[in-house]
């Protein structure tokens, strides 16, 4: 048996496809539409948004890999673009939400959406 394997019993030899790279980014999905429907924290929210958007990422990223991406030429580098704006916007939406909590938290005293029921000046 002249395999290598690893601690876990995997061979490290064997690339990773894109299923295993669709089921990370399914999970991450998944739990961050949960983080986003159960959570009355706005910083909870706000993770389960940055989950959603990680997972885009990695869809990007594996569909660019995997998807027959042209190694020349205007499309070469569609799937990394993409995936650096899509990180840019994160951090923006996350800049933006953080000010917006800092403005709740000051008017209201807390940032539980639920007992936030109206939005005054």
């Amino acid at each position: 048996m002249n395999e290598l394997v690893n601690s876990w019993g995997l061979n490290p030899a064997i690339p990773v496809g894109l299923n295993a790279y669709l089921l990370v980014a399914a999970i991450l999905f998944v739990l961050g539409l949960i983080a986003c429907m159960a959570r009355r924290n706005a910083i909870g929210i706000l993770i389960g948004v940055e989950l959603i958007i990680n997972a885009a990422i990695i869809n990007f990223m594996a569909f660019w890999r995997f998807g027959g991406s042209q190694t020349d030429g205007s499309g070469a580098l569609v799937g990394p673009l993409f995936g650096v704006f899509l990180i840019l916007l994160a951090a923006c939406e996350a800049a933006v939400a953080l000010a917006i909590l800092l403005s709740l938290y000051f008017n209201f005293g807390t940032i539980e959406v639920d007992s936030i029921h109206q939005m005054e000046r």
